[in-house]
């Protein structure tokens, strides 16, 4: 029988190891699993990459992701399965290391993952801002109604 408690030494903690790397997004059980192309990853990474600056606006990444997503271009026949198969691949930087540092396998809706990103990256500040120019908004001087209205279903 082999020993269950092993001594370790400082050194072996010290080498690097594969181990604990797991996939924050489990994904649902599924028989008809297309497989992933490399021009598919292409076109999310550069079509519609998310970097997590406060400057982005993560609803309007969300939209775009879907946008291409359900483009003719791709064999969407599990769409869940296949949003979260290819959003990670939109996130760089800030917005990529935010979906790494989750929990391992703590996603496995469309739905958790969307509210979970748009908790993370639509600031309470952008919200209150939204808020305000929805209640206080009024038409310009010059501004047709039709304008008017257009930019108050924008905000909306």
């Amino acid at each position: 029988m082999g020993d269950e408690n092993p001594i370790h030494t400082l050194g072996d903690f010290s080498k690097p190891t594969h181990e604990g790397y797991r996939n924050v997004i489990e994904l649902p059980k599924g028989n008809n699993v297309v497989p992933l192309q490399s021009n598919t990853i292409w076109l999310v990474q550069n079509g519609c990459s998310f970097h997590g600056l406060w400057s982005e606006d993560p609803n309007q990444h969300l939209k775009d992701f879907l946008k291409l997503v359900d483009s003719p271009d791709l064999d969407v026949t599990n769409k869940e399965r296949t949003c979260l198969r290819l959003f990670q691949f939109s996130l760089l930087d800030q917005a990529s290391n935010w979906l790494e540092h989750l929990l391992a396998r703590s996603i496995s809706t469309w739905e958790d993952l969307t509210n979970r990103f748009l908790a993370q990256f639509f600031l309470p500040g952008m919200t209150a801002k939204l808020h305000n120019d929805i209640l206080m908004f009024r038409q310009h001087q010059g501004e047709s109604l039709y304008e008017a209205w257009t930019r108050f279903k924008y905000l909306l």
